[in-house]
């Protein structure tokens, strides 16, 4: 099992998570994050990290939220590994409550 991030992260990119993730299996796009499931050894430390809870294990992500399983695998193939923790995105506290931003993400 590996741990999956969702939709909730798109527009903000807090990252909280990569400060205590100890084998950096985050990778960053432009406004979104995702955990690359060939690295990550299911610690589950990220998990509370995330204020907006963007972050499930891979059995318990949402129905709604089950392609970014998906998604997660593959932009982890594309996108660079994000290993120190940055501020987030300068509106990420206006989109943090919003829903169905899928639509929104950068690839």
């Amino acid at each position: 099992m590996t741990y999956v991030v969702t939709e909730a992260c798109i527009k903000c990119k807090y990252t909280d998570c990569v400060d205590v993730c100890p084998v950096d299996c985050f990778r960053e796009g432009p406004n979104f994050l995702v955990i690359d499931p060939d690295e990550c050894i299911d610690c589950s430390l990220c998990v509370p990290e995330c204020p907006v809870e963007a972050i499930y294990a891979e059995d318990d992500v949402p129905e709604d939220q089950r392609e970014f399983i998906a998604l997660n695998a593959e932009l982890a193939k594309q996108w660079p590994p994000i290993v120190e923790r940055h501020e987030p995105l300068p509106d990420a506290d206006q989109w943090a409550g919003v829903k169905e931003k899928k639509h929104l993400l950068q690839r």
